[in-house]
């Protein structure tokens, strides 16, 4: 009994060590090259196609302004890369506003809409400026919230479209940072 005392005192934390330093291989460090540590956010374009006979899209004026915002926000915030002008940027994000929509995902009873999502779609491009090429492209980059009109859970376009925002940019800053 008391060897497997022993046996089972020193056994444990081995394996804990060896649990410990093997990792899972996730790191906090961005995987970009060590040359590129700025970027500069161009203005994003709004291509949404307003007058399509297949998909009625909304129109939320300034759209492709908050998306450039919340995006130079959230690389601020993360703190890997600084945002500077594109004169001096060691990379350009390039982008377009593609899509906004806002589908219906639950009904009430009474067939009154209890919950949306909505998606922001964009088109993105990181641009290289020493070497003048794209490093990677994504043509159809969605950020999206869902929101109740009712109940405890309720909350406002608005606020939805902002946490959509949110989600974006930090899909994109990930996408960028990690390059997954």
């Amino acid at each position: 009994m008391i060897n497997q005392f022993l046996r089972s005192s020193i056994f444990l934390p081995l394996c804990f060590l060896a649990i410990i330093l093997s990792g899972c291989g996730y790191s906090t460090r961005s995987l970009l090259p060590s040359s590129i540590k700025t970027i500069h956010i161009a203005p994003f374009k709004n291509k949404i196609s307003y007058s399509s006979d297949n998909q009625r899209n909304l129109y939320l004026p300034l759209l492709e302004i908050k998306v450039r915002s919340a995006v130079a926000d959230r690389f601020l915030f993360d703190g890997h890369m600084r945002v500077k002008d594109s004169e001096i940027a060691d990379v350009i994000l390039k982008g377009d506003l593609i899509g906004y929509e806002r589908e219906v995902l639950r009904y009430t009873d009474n067939n009154d809409v209890q919950e949306y999502r909505i998606r922001i779609t964009v088109s993105i491009e990181l641009w290289d400026t020493h070497e003048k090429k794209s490093l990677w492209s994504e043509p159809s980059f969605a950020g999206e919230a869902t929101y109740f009109l009712t109940g405890a859970q309720a909350k406002s376009e608005d606020t939805a479209l902002q946490d959509a925002l949110t989600d974006l940019a930090r899909r994109i800053v990930e996408r960028t940072i990690e390059d997954w």
